[in-house]
């Protein structure tokens, strides 16, 4: 049996990682005003160019079903007989409802669809994982079970500039949270256990929202008894993400850390500027 990955562009894995696990990509599409881009070649300085001139707020359209099927198909003219497919929370998409009914029509190769229940870092990491265990031998049923356990230990916060994107897309869930775009603050948000974006609290400050996470990850350390990867997330903001991991990782060598950065299909919803802060069961010791 052959199996493959198969994910959307939503999960930021680098051109390096989707070689080295034969992963493809399926990108998002990020509409402009009168334009329309794959998510893959569009590029951050046109993006939040856009964004912060006076033209209508961009929009996306999720990947659609003729993408998924002429991906399959050509995985499977290739001798794939398994498709691990692993995509953005249906708490913010209807893709994965959409995917799943597809999957019970399709006969060409057993499909898994995995939903992430996040984005970014929480797809991407399901995504080397399962690569990892192809590698290893493992048949594609163990795999998904492996990635449903070590979804089930990811933990996310983050901060946003304003709520007026998340409002405006229809993707912050408590909407009694609105409250928050009146005043100066950064409203603190996260994922619940359905995938679905919901407000928990608010800071003054960027640096206030950074020590409500930092304090939640410093808990959850002395919870856990597994290693952990945690992963700073920003939308164009590389420079305090850098200041976050140097800080983080000199308050906890305990934890592997890295980068990971939102693109356009996520910053529509979430603005410019948002800070994250990701963790979970290191994927490379599971």
């Amino acid at each position: 049996m052959s199996i493959a990955i198969v994910t959307d562009s939503a999960a930021y894995l680098t051109p390096a990682q989707l070689k080295r696990y034969a992963i493809t990509a399926l990108p998002i599409t990020v509409i402009l005003g009168a334009h329309q881009y794959p998510e893959s070649d569009l590029s951050a300085t046109t993006f939040y160019d856009y964004l912060k001139s006076d033209q209508p707020l961009p929009t996306t359209a999720q990947v659609s079903l003729g993408q998924i099927e002429t991906a399959y198909d050509d995985l499977v003219s290739q001798g794939v007989t398994q498709i691990i497919s692993i995509h953005l929370s249906s708490g913010i998409t209807s893709f994965m409802d959409n995917l799943r009914a597809f999957c019970q029509t399709y006969t060409k190769a057993e499909v898994y669809p995995i939903d992430s229940l996040l984005a970014s870092a929480g797809e991407a990491n399901l995504c080397l994982l399962a690569g990892r265990l192809i590698e290893a031998g493992y048949d594609a049923p163990a795999i998904a079970h492996a990635l449903l356990t070590l979804r089930d230990t990811q933990q996310v916060y983050f901060a946003v500039d304003s709520l007026r994107h998340l409002a405006r897309t229809g993707r912050l869930s408590n909407r009694s949270a609105m409250v928050g775009s009146l005043l100066n603050i950064k409203p603190l948000l996260t994922f619940d256990d359905a995938g679905k974006i919901v407000a928990i609290g608010k800071e003054r400050t960027m640096r206030r929202a950074f020590q409500y996470m930092e304090n939640h990850l410093a808990a959850d350390l002395k919870q856990v008894d597994y290693p952990l990867l945690a992963t700073i997330i920003d939308a164009n903001n590389p420079e305090l993400a850098q200041q976050w991991e140097t800080h983080l990782a000199a308050q906890f060598p305990q934890v592997r850390f890295n980068r990971s950065q939102l693109g356009p299909a996520i910053s529509v919803h979430t603005g410019e500027k948002t800070m994250g802060l990701f963790w979970q069961q290191d994927w490379q010791e599971f």
